[in-house]
């Protein structure tokens, strides 16, 4: 935990299993983290997140009556969310791929399998803290933006926005707020 400081860092837990939450409680603990609030289900999650501004959500997956892909979408996309833009890190003892898909495309952060361990944990931790990613809104989804690493392209701009851009900047040796705006929307 060297260079990390997470002694005010507010952290919601949410999962159906006690022991579970008291597992996470003693591991956030040991990092440092004294402000954790929990809750059982993700609809007392979602009413606990309106009363406890919290900086990072650790969420178990099965749950009823809400489980935790619900209570995801709810925090992204419900009108009454609070905090829209919290990290939510996802715990799960299936990790086919396509339940890691559906976690990633409800918007969490972070996708960590069960049984846990504190160096797994504070990976994910250290991740969201170390590489933020911006959030992204379509008309499907709201969330982190999904990729994980850029490719730099090496091949011609197929992107026509950003290529007539280029071509206007080159002819007039000046950019537009729109092609600005292009230019500073693609990723490195």
């Amino acid at each position: 935990m060297a260079g990390y400081s997470l002694e005010q860092l507010t952290v919601l837990v949410v999962d159906d299993n006690a022991h579970t939450r008291a597992i996470v409680r003693t591991i956030l603990g040991a990092f440092g983290v004294r402000r954790i609030q929990e809750a059982g289900n993700g609809d007392a999650a979602f009413v606990e997140l309106s009363n406890f501004p919290a900086d990072l959500v650790i969420c178990d997956w099965i749950m009823a009556p809400v489980d935790g892909v619900a209570f995801v979408r709810m925090v992204r996309t419900s009108p009454e969310s609070p905090n829209p833009f919290v990290p939510i890190i996802m715990l799960t003892g299936h990790t086919e791929l396509s339940r890691v898909m559906e976690a990633r495309d409800a918007g969490v952060h972070e996708f960590l399998s069960k049984p846990i361990s504190a160096t797994s944990l504070f990976a994910r931790i250290k991740a969201i803290i170390d590489r933020p990613r911006p959030f992204v809104r379509t008309a499907t989804y709201f969330g982190p933006d999904r990729r994980r690493h850029t490719i730099d392209w090496r091949g011609p701009e197929r992107r026509r926005a950003l290529r007539e851009a280029k071509a206007r900047a080159a002819g007039t040796g000046g950019l537009s707020r729109r092609d600005l705006d292009a230019l500073l929307s693609r990723r490195p």
